[in-house]
């Protein structure tokens, strides 16, 4: 599963994702982890996209979803 994460949007607090995976593209917003201040943390957020990632991968290797 290769993982492309875009630019925080504040105003949604998410980030847009690219997910390739088997020659499927899936692409889909991602909610984003803030600190304790509020502000972005793009660790913590890579780690949730890992986590999503493999709900994708799952999907996608079950056929439901094609790209």
């Amino acid at each position: 599963m290769k993982t492309t994460i875009g630019k925080f949007d504040p105003a949604t607090g998410t980030v847009p994702v690219s997910f390739s995976h088997n020659g499927v593209r899936h692409k889909r917003p991602v909610n984003a982890c803030l600190d304790s201040e509020g502000k972005f943390d793009a660790a913590a957020t890579a780690a949730r996209v890992e986590e999503v990632a493999d709900g994708v991968a799952y999907k996608i290797g079950m056929g439901l979803i094609k790209g």
